[in-house]
């Protein structure tokens, strides 16, 4: 274990992030630290300028939290480790599973560090997803069941869109791709969770160098109640009105100006690039 004391660790919390969870944790992996005798600094609120004398950073928060971090840090070159702290952590899942606190704090410190792709949407990195259209009128929404938070709520917010919601029209396209029309979803993963639990991408992999475009066709409100817990399972992909497509590079035209989610942030525009970035980040997991 002598290994471990060459460590420098900033810990970075969040106290918005979780109802208070992040901070609990934060306060668990400090006392621990400190107990093993491992160099570390923690920041539960206001974070550093500069990370450059780190050789980890763990970040304690949700996938808000991860992705305020990888655009304020873009070229960090330290190993990085999320734990789970929000209410949703799609992309902690994604790397670790169902690991409780005690063993992800264990892995972070046996871990080798590893490679993971980001995307770059319109000038803003992200990790797990963008979803153009009805994602982004699901996280419009959010606010009024936010105490729920996690998949139940985002499933409640899906459910009353569904409802209302009317598809756009886009214009997409990629090398050897074109596609014009309406669709109901039109969303570019990077992982294969997002929404607390939906697996809308589930062939998605943070390290195979390719961006997941799903999208799905105009259905009437019954096809859409009736589609949903495929999706959400991960079921939907072999569906008629669903279209998989892998690329390094897409962009989007709208017939009008559309909200769409960045890792469930909220975004507006009508026009929208992205670009796979391979290798961009290091994560121990």
């Amino acid at each position: 274990m002598d290994y471990l004391h060459n460590r420098n660790i900033a810990l970075l919390g969040n106290p918005r992030a979780g109802k208070g969870r992040s901070l609990r944790v934060v306060r668990y992996l400090q006392q621990q630290l400190t107990t093993a005798g491992i160099s570390h600094a923690t920041y539960p609120d206001q974070w550093p300028e500069d990370l450059s004398s780190c050789t980890d950073v763990w970040i304690v928060g949700g996938d808000g939290t991860l992705n305020y971090f990888i655009n304020h840090y873009p070229d960090v070159s330290a190993s990085l480790f999320l734990f789970k702290g929000g209410t949703g952590n799609d992309f902690a899942t994604t790397l670790y599973g169902p690991l409780n606190l005690q063993q992800q704090y264990r892995l972070a410190l046996q871990a080798e560090p590893r490679w993971v792709d980001a995307g770059n949407c319109n000038g803003r990195l992200f990790l797990n997803a963008v979803g153009i259209g009805f994602d982004g009128v699901v996280l419009r929404q959010m606010k009024w069941v936010r105490f729920i938070g996690g998949l139940l709520g985002y499933y409640l917010v899906v459910l009353r869109t569904i409802f209302g919601f009317r598809e756009a029209g886009f214009s997409i396209e990629a090398p050897g791709f074109s596609r014009k029309g309406r669709f109901l979803l039109v969303f570019f993963s990077n992982s294969g969770q997002t929404g607390g639990g939906f697996r809308i991408s589930p062939v998605s992999s943070v390290n195979d160098g390719f961006l997941d475009l799903i999208l799905v066709q105009p259905l009437r409100v019954l096809q859409r109640l009736y589609y949903l817990p495929l999706i959400q399972r991960g079921r939907h992909l072999q569906l008629p009105v669903v279209e998989h497509r892998p690329g390094v590079q897409f962009t989007v035209v709208c017939d009008r100006v559309l909200p769409a989610q960045l890792d469930g942030e909220y975004m507006e525009s009508d026009h929208f690039t992205l670009t796979l970035l391979p290798g961009k980040f290091r994560f121990r997991y």
